[in-house]
């Protein structure tokens, strides 16, 4: 690996005024030994006499900080860090095994003394530079990596956002099939950032770590799937049916006709609304997808609005019509049926408990209220559903495939309601599908909540502190998958948004308390022996 035609000592550079050139060591100190530690400049360096000559780099391994002077030296240039194997080429600053680049400085030979040049490279560069190495180091998903590239950037006074605007435009061909959580996470995590005491550096990277490494997971090993370059004159009808007729190349070169007519979001908002609305679809997720996309616009700016936009067509075109299944067949008559009603009344009690269809019915019968007011008490339903989660469902192994239901579950009746609101509320006219979609939501769990629960036993004392211990506990979350810790953010970024808006409404109490009990509940994620036992079953009757 060292097999490069030996070098000269540096010569002095004709203009030092630039550098920092440093007397490190005599040469009558390497006499004896290849290798010594020397501090300076505010950092230890590491010096090593090979037979190629002098070099000097930083004692720390940028991998752990374990001590390089106390490595092995081989093949003349070969510097290996015991701890962990990783080896860099001195020589030619290569790093052989291991991730980040090991920082070396220029060495020359003066009056007996081995001399370098310990200054900083130019921000500007060093910005690139960890920008670079962030790229890298997401294509093997190197949390940790990232992390340190992340601490780089911010001591170089880079801008972490511009990693997450690069980040969106290299991989967003990646997602086969398009928006995920990823995105719809960085959406919120960027939010907290926002509301972070600035001196928390920590925490801070925090977020910009989490997006980043959900980006990464959700593009590991994937392959390119190039969006259509085909550009059509935009029109929302158009865009819409074409999204309903999963037809994802019309709509991705509808929406790109969007872009060519310098549109932007603002005038693709609604017909993507619509089509996530157009359907009780994707449990959910099509319209907090449409939700998070304007929102992370919104953060970081109208560079990222042509692949989030493409992103998100395309998961609208994959997305799954859950009310063409038999369980939600009574959606769309209710949606038939929507304003011709004259009852005049409503409470949460008159909800509780009903099934899908009956649910649906008794939405529909009072659809001449304002829509606030439906909002407010269905949201209160799904909160009380979530508040009785019957724990027991999520741990059983010998239930049918229908029956698999868990804490998410009910976390995406609140997210998703909190979708609705947004939405709706911009584009009136889709109340309606709002409203009777979060009816399946929670016809759909009221058959789980059969725990006997009190709602004074979860309800926190002060709210507010309760949602700013519960956002503090994310930046040491503790969770292995980023599915997991996306969804309590979501969650609790929903909650508290809904809390603020009606605080004195029907669902503020039972939300504060689902959440509450939710965050201090067990959350099965793996279910061995029932995935084994249902897969018998089900080929075993194939």
């Amino acid at each position: 690996m060292c097999e490069h035609p030996r070098r000269e000592p540096l010569l002095p550079p004709k203009n030092c005024s630039a550098m920092s050139w440093t007397q490190l060591v005599p040469l009558a100190k390497l006499a004896a030994s290849d290798r010594t530690v020397v501090k300076a400049g505010g950092r230890q360096i590491a010096v090593f006499r090979t037979a190629r000559g002098f070099y000097a780099c930083n004692n720390r391994c940028p991998h752990e900080g374990y001590p390089l002077a106390e490595g092995s030296l081989s093949d003349g240039c070969i510097l290996t860090c015991n701890w962990h194997n990783w080896k860099f080429d001195l020589e030619s600053g290569a790093t052989l095994v291991g991730g980040d680049t090991l920082r070396r400085y220029p060495v020359e030979i003066r009056d007996g003394h081995v001399w370098a040049d310990l200054s900083e490279l130019p921000a500007a560069e060093r910005i690139e530079r960890a920008l670079d190495r962030i790229r890298s180091a997401l294509d093997e998903h190197a949390y940790d990596r990232i992390a340190r590239e992340l601490g780089r950037l911010e001591l170089a006074g880079g801008d972490p956002l511009e990693a997450l605007r690069r980040t969106i435009t290299d991989r967003c061909e990646r997602f086969e099939f398009g928006t995920s959580h990823a995105a719809a996470g960085t959406t919120d995590w960027l939010a907290l950032r926002a509301r972070t005491d600035p001196e928390r550096v920590d925490a801070r990277v925090v977020t910009i770590l989490e997006s980043l490494g959900h980006f990464a997971w959700d593009t590991l090993r994937e392959r390119l799937y190039p969006f259509a370059e085909t550009v059509i004159e935009f029109d929302p009808d158009e865009l819409v049916n074409a999204i309903e007729a999963e037809d994802e190349e019309r709509s991705i070169a509808l929406t790109r006709g969007a872009f060519a007519q310098r549109l932007g979001f603002a005038g693709l908002e609604r017909p993507l609304t619509r089509a996530a609305l157009a359907h009780y679809q994707d449990f959910g997720h099509s319209l907090i997808y449409v939700l998070k996309t304007r929102q992370l616009i919104e953060r970081l700016g109208a560079g990222v609005t042509e692949p989030l936009c493409l992103m998100l067509v395309r998961s609208l075109s994959f997305a799954s019509r859950e009310d063409l299944i038999p369980e939600f067949k009574s959606y769309r008559p209710a949606l038939a049926r929507w304003g011709k009603s004259e009852t005049s009344q409503a409470s949460v009690e008159d909800f509780i408990g009903l099934d899908i269809a009956d649910l649906l019915a008794a939405i529909a019968d009072r659809s001449t209220l304002p829509p606030e007011t439906l909002y407010q008490i269905l949201l209160a339903v799904n909160a009380f559903n979530m508040l009785h989660f019957d724990l027991s469902y999520q741990s059983r192994t010998n239930n049918p495939v229908a029956q698999n239901v868990g804490w998410l579950d009910f976390t995406h009746g609140i997210t998703f309601a909190n979708a609705v609101r947004h939405q709706c509320t911009r584009f009136p006219d889709l109340w309606a599908a709002g409203l009777l979609q979060m009816g399946c939501f929670a016809g759909r769990n009221a058959r789980y909540a059969r725990a006997r629960i009190a709602l004074e036993h979860w309800l926190p004392e002060d709210p507010e502190q309760f949602f700013e211990s519960a956002f503090e506990s994310l930046f040491d979350h503790g969770q292995p998958e980023y599915i997991v810790s996306c969804h309590i953010l979501k969650l609790l970024t929903a909650a508290q948004e809904e809390y603020r808006h009606a605080p004195e409404g029907p669902a503020a109490l039972w939300l504060l308390a689902a959440v509450n009990r939710f965050l201090n509940s067990p959350l099965k994620r793996k279910h061995t022996l029932r995935t084994a036992r249902q897969s018998i079953e089900f080929v075993a009757n194939e």
